[in-house]
């Protein structure tokens, strides 16, 4: 009897329609795969997100191995001048480079080192030396990298740059919107209990908070402080408890003249616990919705402050700032800015469908 009940409870029942979703179902498994990469992937890729290649920058994305024979030839002539040197031959046979380095005065050995610090190179073998010294026949083992997505300007890795940014996007996204669940859920909960002249009082701040142009707020808070991601969080959280409020606030209308209210009231409850244990958590419905809905808004308006250059500064990165950095080499570089995009793309369009099925599988008029 109790598994009976158990299974028809309007939790069960609610996972039950949300399980027959199959779009909010799939946006799930999208959003948790982006999220496990964003948290473990840049460990994996192989190359650390602040690493620079000077050789291979602006590389389009794919899966062939680098550095290729022609950026191989350009990666030797630098490394050469650094040594004072001159290639004079260079041979290359899988991961094994027969390298021939001529000067007009003896090579100092200890510029060889040049070679691994590219990360291009392992530590060359010196097969041969003659003309006294200056002439070098030298065995160098060549890295094989991959970069899927390619690499910026600075010939940093773009798939771990994505997948760093993704950390910065989805935790202002959460912290974010959880702050603003923390200020509108209470804020709303309060005006709508107490209701009357507080309530008016309360709302008509709120509709002067509305009037006041979110850009020219940042802007605003700039002129003060120096732009950082808590300032950020700051002006966003500021801003997005706003709708937060206005929804459990007409909840709490419905709510307060209910039969369970009344009696928590008839056995001397406070407004205060009244508030936090039967108002609070029957708008739990509406809020779960609405806050799935509230974290795909939050990631754009965060992507789209710092594509102005007002979000997330250096040495950080977000998704926003990486697509800032590729709409300015759109033309030489189009893969800069489709990666970071794809990414953004992705993660809003999956919440958007899991807050829709959410809010069919809350619906108590679903099947």
């Amino acid at each position: 009897m109790t598994g009976a009940v158990a299974a028809a409870s309007p939790r069960a029942r609610a996972l039950r329609r949300l399980a027959r979703e199959r779009g909010a179902v799939a946006a799930l498994c999208v959003l948790a795969a982006i999220a496990l990469a964003c948290l473990i992937g840049p460990w994996m890729t192989g190359h650390e997100p602040e690493r620079a290649y000077p050789d291979l920058r602006q590389l389009p994305a794919s899966l062939a191995a680098q550095p290729d024979d022609a950026r191989l030839a350009a990666a030797l002539d630098r490394l050469a001048f650094r040594i004072r040197a001159r290639v004079e031959a260079a041979e290359r046979t899988g991961d094994a480079l027969r390298l021939t380095l001529a000067a007009d005065a003896p090579i100092d050995r200890r510029g060889l080192v040049y070679l691994p610090r590219s990360d291009l190179f392992g530590v060359p073998q010196v097969a041969s030396e003659s003309e006294g010294g200056r002439r070098l026949v030298l065995d160098v083992p060549v890295r094989r990298l991959h970069f899927p997505l390619g690499t910026d300007v600075h010939g940093r890795d773009l798939l771990s740059r994505c997948l760093v940014a993704g950390r910065v996007s989805l935790a202002v996204g959460l912290v974010a919107t959880l702050v603003a669940l923390l200020i509108g859920v209470a804020y709303g909960a309060v005006a709508g209990f107490v209701g009357g002249a507080v309530d008016a009082a309360m709302m008509r701040a709120v509709d002067a908070l509305y009037a006041l142009p979110f850009v020219f707020f940042v802007i605003l808070l700039l002129v003060f402080f120096r732009a950082s991601l808590g300032l950020m969080l700051i002006a966003i959280a500021a801003v997005e408890w706003l709708d937060m409020a206005r929804i459990v606030r007409a909840q709490t209308l419905t709510l307060r003249e209910r039969d369970f209210v009344r009696a928590a009231r008839a056995l001397g409850l406070t407004d205060a616990r009244i508030i936090a244990r039967h108002i609070v958590p029957n708008t739990l419905g509406p809020v779960a919705v609405a806050a799935t809905l509230l974290v795909p808004r939050v990631i754009l308006l965060e992507s789209f402050l710092s594509f102005l250059g007002l979000g997330v500064q250096e040495p950080d990165t977000s998704w926003g700032v990486l697509i800032a950095e590729g709409a300015r080499a759109i033309e030489a570089a189009p893969h800069m800015l489709a990666a970071p995009a794809a990414f953004l793309i992705a993660t809003l369009v999956s919440l958007n469908l899991l807050g829709d099925g959410l809010a069919d599988a809350l619906d108590p008029r679903s099947a």
